[in-house]
């Protein structure tokens, strides 16, 4: 058993948010309530675990539907055990993997042997299956067995799907299983070297570079198909000022339109991939300032109803290799809520509440997932936060340390 004293609890799912005391049993909030003390009685308090929250916020667990712990095939860059320290570390207690795993979640041995190690760790690690066989985008997979065994969504995230027919049969067979698929919006047949915008960033490196067409033209048919098919669909890390506009446009025509922001995409643009080379790299890149902007704004005005982290650890030696060869991606979970309260809260676009809308209640929402939220007979994922209290980040629970934001002091600092 378990008692929160005095800590200031925010729950995004109905707007409450005040002083109160919550006590936990049995894995779920059993009470809530102000000077729980004298309801409970003494023994009852005898068998508690007491935790004094005063001047903490009490949220729910954070969620993070976009992760990859690169396990089973990619373990020396990160593996299920250090990615669920990482997570816990940065507040979330529920993940959602990418299937990019080698082999593919493709077939029902690999998605039960993720959820299998998944129940190993400390939180709840939640695990997509691929959209097409191998992530080749030539053939579906059982997406009926795949959800009956335990997968939680459908994505070929790292892979963009190219043939429109799949993509639109693959949007049916979701939507008459009521469950959510993702998109990694990038026409590789316009890109010359990913991970670098063209632009004053691929200038600088004399190299193609993406352009945001590549982002614009796949977005724009997969929401067009979306709100032809009824599937739920999450435009996933969007990176351009044109892409969120056409989110904003499909949201007006139909409510199973999602779309995800990074934090590196809300705070940097392609000035960091200059400065910071390879640990900058990411897919899709940083762009211009206008599109961190519209990031923003898309965040404000509901457009992007979700914060992903998109942490994709790599090893040191293949961050050090050229601009051209090294992987993209950076990690992202220890980070994620310092630089959405440093910038987005201190920054005086979204409240407290707002932010925890974004990456807790909304993404268990768009999974049907049981958590992202506090109430009585609720999960009882808590993450405790001192959002005035700063941090340098010098050090990481994930294995892996491929980041921009090493050095950093941000403000907001996990407790629990």
């Amino acid at each position: 058993m378990l008692l929160i004293q005095n800590g200031y609890v925010m729950d995004p799912k109905s707007g409450y948010e005040g002083i109160m005391d919550i006590f936990v049993k049995d894995q779920k909030i059993e009470k809530m309530g102000s000077d729980l003390v004298q309801t409970l009685g003494a023994d009852v308090l005898a068998q508690c675990e007491i935790i004094d929250a005063e001047g903490k916020i009490v949220a729910p667990g954070l969620v993070d539907v976009h992760v990859h712990f690169r396990e089973p095939g990619f373990t020396y860059k990160e593996d299920i055990e250090t990615g669920s320290k990482a997570a816990a570390k940065g507040g979330f207690t529920t993940v959602v993997l990418m299937a990019n795993v080698k082999p593919q979640v493709d077939n029902v041995e690999t998605l039960q042997y993720i959820l299998e190690r998944g129940k190993t760790t400390d939180i709840h690690v939640e695990t997509c299956a691929n959209v097409t066989m191998a992530m080749a985008g030539k053939e579906l997979v059982d997406m009926e067995t795949l959800a009956e065994n335990g997968a939680v969504g459908f994505t070929d995230d790292g892979v963009p799907i190219m043939d429109e027919e799949l993509v639109k049969e693959a949007m049916k067979q979701v939507a008459a299983l009521d469950m959510p698929i993702s998109f990694h919006e990038e026409d590789a047949t316009l890109i010359t070297n990913n991970g670098i915008n063209r632009g004053k960033a691929s200038e600088f490196y004399g190299i193609g570079g993406s352009p945001r067409e590549a982002e614009i033209s796949l977005s724009g048919r997969d929401l067009q198909l979306a709100l032809e098919t009824g599937a739920c669909i999450n435009i996933q890390h969007i990176s351009s000022k044109e892409a969120v506009e056409l989110v904003r446009q499909a949201k007006k025509q139909g409510k199973n339109i999602h779309a995800e922001a990074t934090p590196h995409h809300f705070t940097l643009n392609e000035e960091a991939a200059i400065k910071y080379g390879t640990m900058a790299k990411m897919n899709p890149p940083l762009r211009e300032e206008a599109d961190r902007l519209a990031i923003i704004e898309g965040l404000v005005d509901g457009t992007i109803d979700l914060i992903a982290t998109d942490h994709a650890p790599h090893s040191t030696e293949e961050k050090a290799k050229a601009i051209t060869d090294a992987p993209s991606g950076i990690i992202g979970l220890e980070t994620a809520l310092p630089l959405a309260i440093t910038v987005l809260v201190n920054g005086g676009y979204l409240s407290m509440m707002q932010v925890l809308e974004k990456m807790a209640y909304n993404p268990a929402q768009m999974y049907h997932l049981d958590a992202g939220y506090l109430a009585e007979g609720g999960p009882a994922d808590f993450t405790l936060i001192d959002e005035d209290g700063l941090q340098t980040f010098t050090e990481y629970a994930s294995k892996a340390e491929n980041t921009p934001f090493t050095g950093w002091e941000l403000q907001g600092v996990v407790k629990v």
